[in-house]
């Protein structure tokens, strides 16, 4: 994965830029805001200074009105920002969202072999929510920071001189303190979001294997695991909490001495009467504003760091290549008969370990072709091949005489159907798990493919029937309920090309005698491949493929291999006696 840093001119092309009006629009309310501020420190030196001396009454009620009026426009454009950027801050980070979601589904499938669930989870959900400081008022609050400061200087200056001055050389101490520490925070941050994926990945395993970890007493084992990743978690932020400490106590230090210093060098100017009571009130208080934004600056800063890292790992994985991104997938299939030719094919999983070694075969259309052989002989390597889930590192394969290498993967797969060993149901109904490939499919040809997978033996007798709730992954059915809903998902996505792998290894018996004769009415008129150990499964295939260590050592029907005495002989008359 590439290690790409997120720059702020990559930031602004891509994210600010785009929403430079509702940005502008949000500074132009933080500006008004500001100012609107600045009237207080003004009416109180005019205050002390013409009003009540002069005891003049009228000048008072004007000076409270325009005070009210002030923090009523504070409060309105505080509500107004709030509106513009934070709530087009929450609409970007459902965006990013949406773009990583896409962006990982359509990976490829090695990808996710090699990632963990929770860590997506976390790289979709979590590590964008940053970005809400640089769209949301954060960064409109940075601008309105230093403008603040910049006026109240200014203002600061014109009252005296000296003291700002004085003033200015904490502040600067206190920027390169500043720049210095965000420097370091960055990293700290990006490696929270790495650890902070892994903890959740961890813990979606966990909570998903629940039963296999009851079941081994292993409960103890998962708390402990879970605790070193939470302590990790731990010790990244005590990192990060330790550098914003700092700043903030190096800020309150700082600042502190400058207010000391600003009192002994007011209480003299003001003992000889180089300044009124009014310019020292207002003074301070201007200094108040001047530092409160600076002091901001700093959290501010930190947040905008941190969305800086969530954006670093969000860049990484949009760059991680799709699975339909090679320029050479430029043919599309409008029609598949189901040809499949694998020519000198090769596939390793990692370099210099090949899994398929030079396989060579032909499934010509409407033909059923059955993979046997020991676990991990290359069986499924080959039917994810023939699925296109995996591309080889050598050799062809063809569909219909096209290259499935330059064939888009959205028009060879909307061909294609796949029954796997423990296939995936989602959370919903029964119905909704069975019209998943076909959302649009009519109720008669649902039924249809209920009664083909025979999954209306079981659901006739729920009170629910279809609209049954089965649970995560199907946990409320059995092993062979689960799987005739997944046939009946593949007899209804009507397929050109199917791909059955070990279909019927969870089926009892009786369910599986149901599901052979659907089997056999599924795969008439489609090219068929079986991955199956129980032999007796694939006795009506066209051929039969024995495939070990990578290579396919005999081929031929069931008839013709069993008076070979082979290989196949071995393995089907080893299950006759079991």
């Amino acid at each position: 994965m590439s290690k790409s840093k997120v720059t702020i001119s990559h930031v602004f092309k891509t994210i600010v830029w785009p929403r430079k009006y509702q940005l502008l629009l949000g500074l132009l309310l933080v500006f008004i805001s500001r100012i609107a501020g600045l009237v207080l420190p003004g009416a109180s030196k005019f205050l002390l200074d013409n009003v009540v001396p002069d005891n003049n009454m009228e000048n008072l009620k004007l000076l409270i009105g325009v005070v009210v009026l002030a923090i009523f426009v504070q409060a309105a454009t505080s509500f107004l920002l709030t509106q513009i950027l934070s709530v087009e801050a929450q609409n970007l980070i459902a965006q990013l969202r949406l773009k990583v979601q896409s962006h990982i589904i359509k990976l490829p499938i090695r990808y996710f072999d090699n990632t963990k669930t929770g860590e997506l989870v976390s790289r979709i959900m979590t590590d964008v929510e940053g970005v809400r400081n640089i769209v949301g008022t954060g960064l409109a609050q940075l601008f309105g920071g230093i403008l603040t400061s910049i006026i109240c200087m200014g203002i600061l200056i014109t009252i005296s001189p000296m003291m700002t001055v004085y003033v200015l050389v904490p502040v600067i101490i206190f920027g390169m303190i500043s720049l210095k520490a965000f420097g370091y925070i960055r990293p700290i941050f990006r490696e929270r979001g790495k650890i902070n994926a892994e903890v959740t990945g961890r813990l979606t395993e966990t909570l998903g294997g629940i039963r296999v970890i009851k079941g081994f007493n292993a409960e103890q084992h998962e708390i402990e695991t879970f605790e070193k990743g939470v302590t990790r978690l731990f010790l990244n932020v005590k990192k990060s909490l330790t550098s914003t400490s700092i700043m903030t106590s190096s800020s309150t230090f700082l600042l502190g001495l400058a207010t000391a210093g600003i009192m002994g060098i007011g209480g003299y100017m003001m003992m000889n009467d180089e300044l009124t009571t009014g310019d020292f009130l207002a003074f301070t208080l201007y200094l108040g504003f001047m530092i409160a934004p600076i002091m901001q600056m700093s959290n501010i800063g930190s947040q905008l760091t941190e969305a800086f890292a969530g954006l670093d790992r969000t860049e990484d994985i949009l760059n991680e290549p799709l699975e339909n991104d090679d320029l050479q997938r430029t043919e599309i299939l409008d029609r598949v008969e189901g040809h499949i030719h694998f020519d000198k094919v090769e596939f390793a999983y990692e370099e210099g370990q090949k899994v398929i070694k030079g396989v060579s075969f032909d499934a010509p259309a409407g033909s059923v072709t059955a993979l046997v052989g020991t676990s991990g002989s290359g069986k499924s390597t080959i039917a994810g091949l023939a699925a296109s889930f995996l591309n080889p590192k050598s050799g062809t394969i063809t569909v219909d005489g096209t290259d499935l290498s330059k064939v888009s993967l959205e028009s060879y797969r909307s061909k294609l159907g796949v029954v796997l060993q423990n296939d995936f149901l989602f959370e919903g109904t029964i119905r909704e798990n069975i019209l998943f490939p076909r959302p649009d499919a009519t109720e008669a040809q649902l039924l249809h493919a209920v009664k083909a997978a025979h999954v209306n033996e079981f659901t006739d007798r729920f009170e629910e029937g279809l609209e049954t709730v089965i649970g995560e992954r199907g946990v409320k059915l059995s092993g062979g309920q689960q799987q005739r809903i997944a046939i009946a998902r593949a007899i209804l996505a009507d397929p050109r090309i199917l791909i059955l792998d070990e279909a019927t290894s969870n089926l009892d018996m009786e369910s599986e005698a149901y599901i052979q004769k659907s089997l056999k009415d599924l795969m008439k008129g489609r090219t068929t491949f079986v991955i199956a150990h129980r032999l007796s499964t694939i006795r009506q295939a066209d051929q039969i493929l024995v495939v070990e260590n990578g290579n396919i050592v005999e081929r031929g029907n069931h008839d013709e291999l069993i008076k070979t005495e082979g290989r196949y002989h071995e393995l089907y008359t080893y299950q006759a006696r079991i």
